[in-house]
């Protein structure tokens, strides 16, 4: 019996395959290359058309500001603003919002900040302000006996004082801007420990003087004189009581002194008059 002989057309099918391998790299390349040109487009759309350009402020910061400024009471306006000047007229597609934020963060009253674009040609600032706990009375350089008075919070940040604020806050000497930001927030943790524990007779205190954490000093007027208390670093309430309760005698024994160390228990030193530091 005979076989039938059936070829197979392998040339054609070869052929196929080396048209469908080569075309699936060629469309590829094709939808990279519209991709790209469609980005290249837009950018150049965003980039450059006047619709997107960040405007002037509005001085009023009323609702043609081109800056919708959120969580700020002391921030000076002026001193955000200052942070895009260098965008006023461009685009805010290409506005660098990370080191926009970084620079906002230098500002002494923010503590946290975000910056967002509201298309077309807006920006949104949301600000986390600073909380100040006390006065702080800084040196002034040039050794003159003169100080100018701040603002510092718990993490030893200097705030400069706004203009139309008004706070109740404990005064603090012995803090100076050159100290590091982690020295002058150690003193000012023990200064308000100091006036946590001794609660209400620190309305009786004028200053508290933190320039050696080791023996915090508080300046108060009692019966028409004021005075210095040495209260060390620890067991404020009971020194300051103890030293309170026996005031008149010791007085009495010592009517001249101004200055006076209650760091020892069984005993007040007192002295005439103290060197103050700057």
């Amino acid at each position: 019996m005979s076989r039938k002989r059936t070829d197979t057309p392998t040339g054609g099918r070869n052929l196929r395959m080396v048209l469908r391998y080569s075309l699936y790299p060629l469309a590829g390349l094709l939808l990279v290359a519209a991709a790209l040109f469609f980005y290249t487009r837009v950018d150049q759309q965003l980039a450059g058309n006047p619709r997107f350009h960040l405007g002037a402020d509005d001085p009023q910061g009323g609702e043609n500001s081109p800056f919708r400024i959120r969580g700020v009471n002391y921030t000076p306006r002026e001193k955000i603003l200052g942070v895009f000047s260098p965008d006023f007229g461009r685009s805010v597609y290409l506005l660098p919002l990370l080191e926009r934020r970084r620079s906002l963060l230098a500002i002494d009253w923010v503590k946290e900040a975000t910056v967002s674009r509201l298309w077309p040609d807006r920006l949104e600032i949301t600000i986390l302000e600073r909380t100040p706990v006390a006065f702080v009375q800084l040196p002034v350089a040039g050794g003159r006996a003169s100080s100018d008075v701040a603002l510092i919070d718990a993490e030893g940040v200097i705030l400069e004082q706004p203009s139309r604020a008004r706070f109740n806050l404990p005064v603090l000497t012995g803090i100076r801007r050159e100290q590091s930001r982690e020295m002058r927030r150690q003193r000012v943790s023990i200064a308000q420990r100091l006036v946590a524990e001794i609660g209400g007779l620190a309305a009786q205190i004028s200053e508290i003087d933190v320039a050696d954490p080791e023996n915090v000093k508080v300046v108060q007027a009692l019966e028409g004189q004021v005075v210095t208390l040495s209260l060390g670093r620890r067991n404020f309430l009971a020194r300051l009581r103890k030293f309170l309760d026996h005031y008149p005698e010791i007085r009495r024994h010592a009517p001249g002194a101004v200055l006076f160390d209650l760091r020892l228990d069984d005993r007040v030193a007192a002295s005439a008059e103290e060197k103050r530091r700057g």
